[in-house]
């Protein structure tokens, strides 16, 4: 980057007082996934951060999730909005107000707005590949004691 595009990306940051922290991300690398550590969780569940770390200095947190046949998230939500996209196999989400039981399948996505009660799950038989994106530098999850998911 020369010092005349390293002080357009300043100007513009500064103007639209963006957060020191994110003018790191002033010019975004590209990510190959093949590179991104698999995080396992003991549900069998795993995930890849893609864009996102611990210290919040993105403005945005996207991850690829892989389920295992019979995984649910349960009921949660987040104080902000979270997208997420099947790219590969077959489940069943819920939104509160939108409804339960609504199948999903790869081309599916998912819109929970903020403070939304939602959840899926995996009902096939294979691993459930799902890309998200949380509207948020950090991931704040909120779990509904009463879940049913």
């Amino acid at each position: 980057m020369t010092p005349s595009e390293l002080t357009s990306y300043t100007w513009i940051f500064d103007t639209l007082r963006i957060p020191t922290t994110l003018k790191l991300w002033s010019v975004m690398p590209v990510i190959n996934i093949e590179d991104v550590r698999i995080e396992e969780f003991g549900t069998g569940r795993t995930y890849q951060t893609l864009v996102g770390d611990d210290e919040g200095s993105t403005p945005v947190r996207i991850g690829i999730q892989t389920s295992p046949p019979g995984y649910s998230t349960g009921t949660h939500s987040h104080p902000y909005m979270e997208v997420i996209t099947v790219i590969e196999g077959t489940g069943e989400a819920w939104i509160e107000g939108e409804g339960d039981g609504i199948p999903i399948g790869p081309g599916s996505t998912i819109v929970a707005p903020p403070n939304k009660a939602h959840g899926f799950r995996n009902t096939g038989q294979t691993p459930m590949r799902s890309y998200g994106v949380h509207a948020s530098p950090i991931r704040i999850t909120h779990r509904d004691a009463k879940a049913s998911g």
